[in-house]
């Protein structure tokens, strides 16, 4: 199995990036993150599963250890892929993915393209209580809700999910309320 690959980045896809390790390029699936953070001909390591079927064999990979994890139970649920777990992935940082299903809380899982209602609250029973054990579940559903309402303003006024994402992962923790939140995140995206 291929845990990791390291290596200088050859080419940067749409949707992956190839690593040339001693010589073997490979062709590594990824989320906006790390396309986003890939730079052609620098270093860059990559955390990967190995998906195999009968027709395809595929590399996943990611930025941290802790990312692949929730991805590996993530795809382990009937009925999500491997396309639909980056999917999940990309729409919000890992830490506030497992305090929404700790919570229960479908909104975010349901932005992902694929993922209906039904889907959603099936991820969430099925990993609600592998969450729970690590200490996710009965922590207060405000946090979620105020990031939720911050990200859909930031949608609104016309910011994608990935900007609107990183501007929220910059906010620092001392800045109260909805409304200063927002202000800030607007900032943020406006230096950058």
């Amino acid at each position: 199995m291929i845990s990791c690959v390291e290596g200088k980045i050859i080419f940067k896809g749409e949707r992956f990036v190839i690593i040339d390790a001693n010589g073997v390029g490979y062709r590594i699936f990824a989320g906006p993150d790390v396309l986003r953070k890939a730079k052609t001909k620098e270093q860059f390591k990559l955390w990967t599963h190995l998906y195999l079927r009968e027709d395809t064999i595929e590399l996943y990979g990611f930025l941290e250890y802790a990312e692949l994890e929730f991805f590996q139970t993530l795809i382990q649920i009937s009925g999500i892929g491997p396309k639909s777990g980056l999917g999940v992935l990309a729409v919000a940082p890992l830490d506030t993915l497992k305090r929404a299903i700790a919570a229960g809380e479908t909104s975010y899982l349901t932005q992902v393209s694929g993922i209906g209602k039904k889907i959603a609250e099936k991820i969430i029973l099925e990993l609600r209580d592998k969450l729970g054990k690590i200490g996710f579940a009965g922590e207060e559903n405000v946090f979620l809700k105020e990031e939720g309402d911050i990200l859909q303003a930031l949608r609104i006024l016309g910011y994608s999910y990935s900007e609107a994402r990183d501007a929220i992962k910059q906010l620092s923790p001392n800045i109260a309320g909805t409304q200063n939140r927002v202000k800030e995140a607007l900032k943020i995206l406006g230096k950058s």
